[in-house]
């Protein structure tokens, strides 16, 4: 398949690009994974802990080398409200939502894992592209405006010279990042823009925003924790509990796969290469589960982080295993040293990681698209900025669906003529559906036909149970007017299904297709085509 980004190098990879960028997505991972902490109103270090775990699991026995999983924004607003209720449902000041939360994300990663162990993450293949295109742009915004709140201290705007420094700062690590890769490609960009950053900050004893200081401003201490404890959580397993965290359960299993797969895919086309759906399933499962015993935030695909990895040359599986097993390593003994990286230096990869992730030919297929592309585009990027990535990719989808059904209903069409015995012939084209059963229906003159008609359905396909019905209906009518009707070129298991087949069907074997249309024995039809 051919990309439609052009940002990115289409290279194999090497074990030095895969180690190099993995430190850079672990310094990438610190700021946001402590800051969907805050927003799911838990410690920085769950969110950390949730990240290297989640990193860890899915860079191992994923179903996509080079993709970056952990604690994201889509889940950690579901959470809050889950955190929330579980705390009232405790004793006052028990703060039993965070064991609530361990329990659902055991839940939710047994939902994930059985997602795939049956084979569901090939629907991903199902989406369209111009949801597809949807989601990356409305992701694109969804990153860069998280980015804006970087821009806050205490909650207010920064305004003159920390503004003025801050920008500054953004601009030199963009500016590194693009002009780097034109000197030389045996440096990564992402991490030598970083290093720099915080060398001129440290060494130019520069005031502005550091990891340290985002942390303590959001009320948190810093980043220093041991290694995370097996604990089973400490709720009583009744079905008043069960009631409780099943749905959220569902919430998160299904908007972590939806974004894991839709991400899946994007790394797809990004390295030309494919992954497997059904396999990032179970891990993303697998993770959750762990997540929910060793006290992580959980989480699913982080298309900002993916990016990233892609970007500086990231290409295995070693490279998701660097980014999590760096990220434990600043939680165990450097975290001194990463609390000093300037804020700004992170900023400025994720704006890069923004004008990479936007897909910009969207501007350049306004005029080559059919126009209700171009509206589902517009409809997923404003439900995936306005709501969350699942709604915007359910809704996307059942929009497209309705568009094509639509479409393919009005293609239904009837070739009349009579021959010389007198018989009329309807000669039937395009697919039979419930979209266009009742144009279909509506082809037909009974009152005025002669009395014996032939219905063709030679170009014509029987796509489902709607499509019998209306048939039936249609042989019914001719029957009641004493008039005989003949079905021609209808596969052998919709036949099976028309009322009294055997008197107005004819069944041509060696013509006739095989549509295997709501046939009841599914091994005997497989069997059929295989033959």
């Amino acid at each position: 398949m051919k990309s439609r980004f052009k940002f990115f190098e289409k290279t194999q990879g090497s074990v030095k690009d895969d180690v190099l960028s993995g430190l850079t997505v672990a310094l990438a991972l610190v700021p946001e994974a402590v800051a969907f902490a805050f927003v799911a109103g838990i410690s920085p270090v769950i969110g950390l802990y949730g990240a290297f775990m989640m990193g860890l699991v899915t860079a191992i026995f994923g179903g996509r080398p080079g993709m970056i999983s952990g604690a994201t924004g889509a889940l950690a607003v579901v959470m809050v409200h889950l955190i929330r209720e579980g705390n009232a449902m405790g004793p006052e000041g028990a703060m039993m939502g965070l064991q609530f939360l361990f329990a659902t994300l055991i839940l939710t990663g047994i939902f994930q894992a059985a997602a795939g162990f049956f084979k569901m993450g090939k629907f991903v293949h199902m989406i369209p592209s111009s949801v597809m295109m949807g989601f990356v742009n409305g992701l694109a915004i969804v990153i860069f405006t998280s980015q804006l709140g970087m821009f806050k201290s205490e909650g207010e705007w920064l305004t003159g010279t920390p503004l003025h420094t801050m920008l500054v700062l953004v601009a030199l690590t963009m500016a590194i990042m693009w002009a780097l890769p034109k000197l030389t490609r045996k440096l990564p960009g992402a991490l030598t823009a970083i290093l720099v950053v915080s060398a001129v900050v440290l060494f130019g004893d520069v005031d502005t925003q550091t990891v340290k200081s985002f942390i303590v401003a959001g009320g948190g201490e810093g980043i220093k924790a041991g290694l995370p404890s097996f604990n089973i959580p400490m709720i009583s397993l009744s079905w008043e509990t069960l009631s409780f965290i099943t749905p959220y359960a569902l919430i998160l299993a299904a908007i972590g796969l939806i974004e894991s797969l839709m991400t899946l895919n994007l790394i797809d086309e990004l390295t030309e290469t494919h992954g497997r759906g059904n396999r990032e399933c179970l891990a993303q499962g697998a993770a959750n589960i762990i997540n929910g015993f060793f006290g992580g935030m959980g989480g699913c695909a982080m298309i900002g982080q993916s990016i990233i990895n892609i970007k500086s040359g990231g290409r295995g599986r070693l490279s998701g295993i660097v980014a999590a097993l760096a990220l434990l390593c600043f939680i165990l003994f450097t975290s001194t040293y990463i609390e000093m990286i300037p804020i700004a230096a992170l900023v400025g990869v994720m704006f890069m990681v923004v004008i990479g992730t936007f897909a910009w030919n969207t501007f350049k297929i306004l005029n080559q698209v059919p126009l209700a592309d171009f509206l589902v585009i517009l409809m997923v990027t404003v439900m995936t900025v306005i709501f969350d990535l699942a709604i915007a990719v359910i809704s996307g989808v059942i929009v497209a669906s309705l568009v094509f059904s639509w479409e393919n209903a009005l293609r239904i069409r009837a070739r009349k003529h009579t021959d010389e015995h007198g018989v009329k012939h309807y000669e039937i084209y395009g697919p039979l559906f419930f979209g266009s059963a009742g144009l279909f229906s509506s082809k037909f003159d009974v009152a005025n036909d002669p009395d014996e008609v032939i219905i063709d359905f030679k170009e014509s396909k029987i796509m489902d149970q709607s499509a019998i019905e209306v048939i039936n209906k249609v042989a019914e009518r001719y029957q009641q007017n004493d008039k005989t009707i003949h079905l021609r070129h209808l596969s052998s298991d919709c036949v099976k299904l028309i009322k009294k087949a055997d008197k107005i069907c004819d069944v041509n074997v060696l013509e006739d297709p095989d549509y295997f249309v709501a046939i009841n024995n599914y091994k005997e039809a497989v069997a059929r085509a295989n033959a």
